[in-house]
């Protein structure tokens, strides 16, 4: 299992941001819950196969 990459990271956090309406201040709040839910991800896909990279 691989660790998100900082670019995926970044692209989930503002995602995230952006569906909770864009808050100040929160940050550092969505970075750790879009590293959360990448490496969640990663843990539920126990068959990794070039179909589903």
């Amino acid at each position: 299992m691989s660790e998100p990459s900082e670019q995926e990271i970044r692209e989930r956090a503002h995602q995230l941001w952006e569906r909770a309406g864009q808050p100040e201040g929160r940050e550092e709040e969505f970075w750790h819950a879009a590293e959360q839910e990448l490496r969640n991800e990663d843990r539920s896909n126990t068959l990794r196969t070039p179909d589903t990279l």
